[in-house]
């Protein structure tokens, strides 16, 4: 194994949460690769579709040559158009074409992976032309399978994987919205804190602390009198900030102590993925 130490957590993720979804998906009958999924205006086609198009990306292939209909009236945003391309272009493939195009495409990014020897800041291709690290763009495909994967399971009543390592990749990573969902989006006081406390697979406590410019930062330390004190299970949390669920339809399923309105105004905000 050549990859880079710091680098590994996120390549043995990505491994894990990409084996399962060919596990669930290679027994699909055709019409099963058309029902919908938690990830809004997504097939189990589409999701699919998705992951070979970022992964064929990271290998460096040219992005197809394709007009997106005009009736995909989901697609607002040049991001949102971005990633639609590589969706919209196998939309019409077969169950046989898709899982074929999917294990060939893992096959050559295991290969890439096992073989990777750049360090973690090489600066790589992102979306829409742009560039990130090496290490951003890994953790952020773990991340992305990781919630895939969810969606898929969700869908084919095949629950898992709620506590692997892309779970705790998918933890990280949406930690890193709270402090805008809080500060920004909410618009909560300058000088309070708002603790958010987690069970289930994946347990932890975060704080996001407002300072007096009303920029937030989040920790794992324990707050004194907080504003507010938001409690959910692991599964309700992330499905909350994929935009995967609107707070209305768990509101029974989360507890909020504290100011009643402000709890309100971070949860209408909390999805924080594009």
């Amino acid at each position: 194994m050549t990859v880079h130490p710091s680098l590994q957590t996120y390549a043995d993720a990505w491994t894990e949460s990409v084996e399962a979804i060919v596990g669930l998906v290679t027994p699909l009958v055709e019409g099963e690769w058309n029902r919908g999924t938690p990830c809004p205006n997504w097939s189990v086609r589409d999701i699919i579709s998705h992951i070979i198009g970022m992964e064929s990306e990271m290998l460096g292939d040219p992005r197809p040559i394709h007009t997106l209909p005009r009736d995909l009236f989901h697609v607002k945003t040049d991001f949102q158009r971005y990633m639609e391309m590589q969706v919209d272009v196998r939309r019409h493939h077969t169950s046989p074409e898709m899982t074929a195009d999917l294990e060939y495409t893992i096959i050559r990014r295991s290969r890439q992976l096992r073989n990777e020897t750049r360090k973690p800041d090489t600066m790589v291709r992102a979306p829409l032309g742009a560039e990130q690290t090496l290490e951003l763009a890994m953790r952020m495909r773990a991340f992305d399978v990781w919630v895939h994967e969810q969606d898929l399971r969700t869908t084919l009543g095949k629950p898992g994987n709620l506590d692997s390592a892309g779970a705790y990749v998918a933890r990280d990573v949406l930690v890193q919205g709270l402090p805008k969902v809080v500060a920004k989006e909410a618009g909560a006081p300058h000088g309070s804190a708002v603790v958010f406390d987690i069970t289930g697979d994946v347990e932890f406590m975060r704080t996001v602390r407002v300072d007096a410019e009303g920029k937030g930062t989040v920790d794992g330390s324990p707050s004194l009198g907080p504003a507010v004190t938001i409690a959910m299970d692991w599964d309700i949390y992330f499905r909350l900030a994929c935009g995967r669920v609107r707070p209305t339809a768990v509101a029974d399923q989360i507890k909020a102590e504290g100011d009643q309105e402000l709890a309100a105004a971070i949860l209408q905000a909390f999805a924080v993925t594009p």
